[in-house]
């Protein structure tokens, strides 16, 4: 095992290395190297250890791929390269310079493989460098990592360092790291010490060192301490575990909210039953996959360009279907649900002939990946805080759309009294056609959003189009703010009966509560003012 001291001295010396070391300067890197292709896990042990001391400038990426399990080694000549697979082949490049060294057979090369020991030490000698890193933020993740791989030598290169550091956050990550220590191997009166440092943490680590020292504990009343603490950081997590559920919920309840916010529209303005809401959706969600193929090297800015193209693509598909069939059918709801029902299988069909019944994946932004780590028991996801965002925009421009614009002045004469809209002159069949344009585009961006939480396929819009009038009857048809309450009272109500009631049964239970709440408030929380509501 290597010591804490010498933990603290690698950091130092890795800072100071200069960057433009060869892959044969510095002391044992080739030995370190052929200790890796080693196939005994001890003889790779003491080459990652030697590795790690060489001072070598590419040695932290190297570890890092090591950890992530893309170093090998060519079988013919013994090179280590990283490699990462490409069309069952992998494309290789240098282990410490990076060079590219073109695309080699599977069979040619040979996996380096990780044993648990080597993969906690390579977390330490990671974690080591890092404290040296002057970005704080680095720091911290450094910290975070010994925390996470609990090994009580990384601990200790980390206690000469608690005394110089300057950011608070740091330093009370590494308090917490040399308390653990101090469970494991102090005295008691620093056993006392770290049980009331560590209440103050959620960190798993915490807790499970805690739970160690109570079974051990032969003081009663280190003992009770303990509980006292246990119970502190229990009654923590489960404030963090509910704000979590909370979170889950909201960002189901904006999906639900996008889903059903167009339906809304349609529905409330002219009362069409349309079951081909979510194959719009459906369209919206393979606009951002084809427009991702075209710019696959641009994926951010492709799923930027999705949103507007997805809106027309869909508003189009939706103007052709009111203009083609359902304004002959206006008055005649049943019928207008059959038709429709007709053409969501037709687009289904349309879409499996041309993508194939197949689904595709429409690829996560680089700033849309990973999560808002507020704390090791809640991270919030980057992708469902961007879809809550991106609800909550569209919910706005639809506001504005329809309070400030000529065109929702006459939406709205036409939802409360569409005889006297027309009398004043308004044209309704124009009005029916860009209301249900306006509905369809905002589902085919509702649609983008969906790529980013499942994968797109002929099926998609059927799982949300059931969910969809349940969010748009319970919110008042019609009615965009009763829309949003709604869609968030549901996702918020559907993730915290899930844990103990299941997927299923809670989305049972919620679908039962909204046929009692309707027999008593048959119009929905938010009911549709005008003479059209009364009559």
């Amino acid at each position: 095992m290597i010591s804490g001291l010498l933990l603290v001295m690698l950091a130092v010396v890795v800072q100071s290395a200069g960057a433009g070391l060869s892959q044969t300067e510095g002391d044992g890197v080739d030995s370190a190297l052929e200790l890796l292709k080693s196939t005994k896990f001890s003889d790779r042990l003491r080459g990652v250890e030697q590795l790690a001391t060489s001072g070598h400038s590419g040695v932290l990426g190297l570890l890092s791929e090591l950890l992530e399990g893309r170093l090998f080694y060519i079988k013919k000549g013994r090179r280590l390269v990283i490699a990462e697979e490409q069309d069952g082949d992998y494309r290789i490049r240098d282990a410490l310079t990076g060079e590219p060294l073109g695309v080699e057979k599977a069979r040619k090369l040979r996996k380096i493989n990780l044993n648990n020991a080597m993969r906690s030490r390579i977390n330490a000698l990671v974690a080591a460098i890092d404290l040296a890193s002057d970005s704080p933020s680095t720091r911290l993740d450094a910290v975070n990592r010994i925390l996470d791989h609990y090994d009580v030598d990384a601990v200790a290169a980390i206690r000469p360092l608690h005394a110089v550091e300057r950011d608070e956050q740091v330093r009370d990550a590494m308090e917490v790291a040399i308390a653990l220590a101090d469970l494991e191997t102090g005295s008691f009166s620093q056993q006392v010490q770290a049980v009331a440092v560590l209440q103050e943490s959620v960190h798993p680590a915490v807790r499970n060192g805690l739970v160690r020292l109570k079974a051990r504990a032969g003081n009663p009343e280190l003992a009770r301490m303990i509980d006292k603490s246990l119970e502190i950081i229990d009654a923590r997590l489960k404030v963090f575990a509910a704000l979590e559920t909370l979170f889950f919920g909201l960002s189901l309840g904006s999906v639900l909210v996008l889903a059903a916010i167009g339906l809304a529209i349609t529905f409330g303005v002219m009362g069409v039953i349309n079951m081909a809401h979510g194959e719009l959706i459906m369209l919206g969600a393979y606009t951002a996959y084809v427009i991702q193929r075209m710019m696959p090297d641009h994926i951010g800015i492709s799923l930027l360009v999705a949103v507007p193209a997805a809106f027309c693509v869909s508003a189009v598909v939706g103007i052709a279907i009111e203009r083609g069939i359902i304004r002959f059918l206006y008055g005649r709801p049943l019928e207008t649900l059959l038709a429709t029902f007709g053409i969501s299988l037709i687009l289904q069909q349309g879409v499996r002939t041309l993508f194939s019944p197949l689904n595709r994946s429409v690829e996560t932004p680089e700033w849309m990946s990973g999560a808002l780590h507020i704390n090791s028991a809640l991270s919030l996801t980057y992708n469902r805080l961007y879809i809550i965002a991106f609800c909550l925009l569209i919910f706005a421009g639809l506001i504005l759309v329809l309070k400030k614009t000529a065109l929702g002045l006459q939406i709205r004469a036409v939802s409360q009294n569409r005889a006297m809209a027309r009398a004043m002159g308004v044209r309704s069949a124009w009005v029916d056609a860009m209301t249900f344009g306006l509905g369809s585009g905002v589902a085919g961006m509702a649609g983008v959003a969906l790529s980013q939480l499942t994968n797109v396929g002929p099926n998609l819009g059927q799982s949300y189009i059931i969910d969809s009038f349940m969010v748009v009857v319970f919110g008042g048809v019609g009615n965009l703010w009763g829309t949003l309450v709604s869609g968030m009272t549901l996702g918020v109500a559907n993730k915290f009966m899930e844990p103990w009631a299941g997927a299923v049964l809670a989305k049972i239970l919620v679908l039962v509560f909204i046929v009692l709440f309707i027999q008593k408030r048959p119009r929905g929380l938010f009911p549709h003012r005008g003479r059209a509501a009364e009559g």
